[in-house]
């Protein structure tokens, strides 16, 4: 499909690339974060089952906009669970049980893979001259950030230390 952009084949190509690979962990990211939601137990159950079910709702809607970004640019999309699978980056976790304070190390450590990817999808952005990508990675890599920083200190006062 031919849309209209002035970006070059080639910027297009490597742009796509980028944002599909955020677009699969940011699913990636969403699941586990939702898994982590749905499994907590312990003492600060209320809090933290609200605030990974606020930082869910966040990641999942960053989909949209990747998604339609790309194809605003003439990018082909991910189309499939299987295909988001082959370009995760997140890890899956699917443990039985996973105590509370390592679900939230795992997620902030997650949430700073995701902030380090945005920002090397916001340097193919830039050296494709696509200031609209780039533009939409600002706002996220900040959010991702912030994300960062709740669990950071939820996980080091639950356990009592630096995570």
């Amino acid at each position: 499909m031919n849309t209209p952009t002035d970006l070059s084949a080639d910027a297009v190509e490597k742009v796509a690339k980028a944002l599909n690979g955020l677009l699969a962990d940011a699913f990636a990211l969403y699941l586990k974060t939702k898994n982590f939601h749905w499994h907590l137990s312990g003492r600060h159950f209320r809090d933290y089952h609200l605030m990974l079910d606020e930082q869910s709702d966040q990641i999942f809607a960053t989909t949209d906009p990747l998604a339609e970004r790309v194809r605003k640019i003439g990018g082909r999309t991910l189309r499939s669970i299987g295909e988001v699978a082959k370009l995760q980056t997140i890890k899956d976790n699917d443990e039985a049980y996973v105590p509370p304070v390592e679900m939230l190390r795992e997620l902030m450590n997650d949430n700073k893979k995701m902030a380090a990817a945005m920002r090397k999808a916001h340097e193919v952005c830039d050296d494709a001259k696509d200031v609209a990508s780039a533009s939409l990675l600002e706002n996220y890599i900040d959010d991702t950030e912030r994300r960062t920083w709740f669990l950071f200190e939820a996980s080091r006062q639950e356990g009592g230390n630096e995570a």
